[in-house]
């Protein structure tokens, strides 16, 4: 019983988190569940994905537009997340762009008011993510493929936990939260969850866009950014925090449809 306690307050932890959506009022969840949420990343991608999963089939049941069908798919999840990925990818822009040492690019990622370089990321970033969005529409795009996709950057972004240290104190954080190292079969989990959409909708959907084979190939790329990115937060701040998670779901996210964009069916 207290088993199954844990895991649904986990559960609540990891959508609380990444939603606005009010699921406090269901229960009240301590603090320490919040700190063993990496786990459960990517099944609230399941949610966060699901949500413009949702969108693409309505407006494909309505024939409406696929540059509006891919607008309103973005702007759904902005709503349903608070835009939190996106905050934390124009904090990451600016502080990395403009910082020179450790100290001055930890201050300027902490710092709630955006700049050039964040504005820049953020206006590159959705022209991307529309462009490729509508291009893999037109294509035959399957709603289920973001949902993969949110749910395999999710669980990519997880891992920056594993590679890096946190890169300040608890108490100098901005949440004033440090994620708690999961134990191995934990990590097993993350990447069931990771995988299951992905899985499902090429079993769902075979012969729609992307194939399976076209998958295989758009698992690299995601891959090899995070590792790069990665290096270069080792290198500049000596580990990571939460805008650094923000901004490799990001990028994450928007290499595996790049891949998938750019790779033959």
């Amino acid at each position: 019983m207290l088993r199954l306690q844990s895991i649904s307050k986990r559960t609540l932890a990891a959508l609380m988190f990444f939603t606005r959506l009010p699921l406090w009022r269901l229960a009240s969840v301590e603090r320490s569940y919040f700190e063993r949420v990496v786990p459960l990343w990517p099944l609230a991608g399941w949610l966060t994905g699901g949500s413009m999963a949702l969108v693409l089939w309505c407006a494909d049941q309505t024939d409406v537009a696929t540059g509006i069908a891919a607008a309103l798919a973005i702007a759904v999840r902005c709503i349903l997340t608070g835009a939190l990925h996106e905050d934390g990818f124009a904090d990451f822009c600016d502080a990395f762009g403009g910082g020179f040492d450790r100290e001055r690019t930890l201050a300027i990622m902490k710092d709630s008011h955006i700049g050039t370089y964040g504005v820049l990321g953020l206006v590159f970033y959705m022209l991307l993510f529309w462009n490729m969005l509508s291009d893999l529409i037109d294509s035959g795009l399957s709603p289920l493929t973001v949902i993969a996709a949110d749910a395999l950057a999710k669980g990519l972004s997880s891992t920056i936990i594993y590679v890096l240290p946190y890169a300040r104190t608890a108490a100098a954080a901005k949440n004033r939260l440090v994620y708690a190292r999961p134990p191995l079969p934990e990590r097993m989990l993350t990447l069931v969850l990771a995988l299951t959409p992905l899985l499902i909708a090429c079993l769902a959907a075979p012969d729609d866009v992307p194939s399976p084979a076209q998958w295989c190939m758009a698992l690299v790329l995601p891959v090899a950014v995070c590792a790069m990115l990665f290096r270069w937060m080792h290198s500049r701040i000596q580990g990571y925090t939460g805008d650094c998670c923000g901004a490799t779901f990001i990028l994450s996210e928007l290499s595996i449809y790049l891949s998938l964009c750019i790779m033959p069916c």
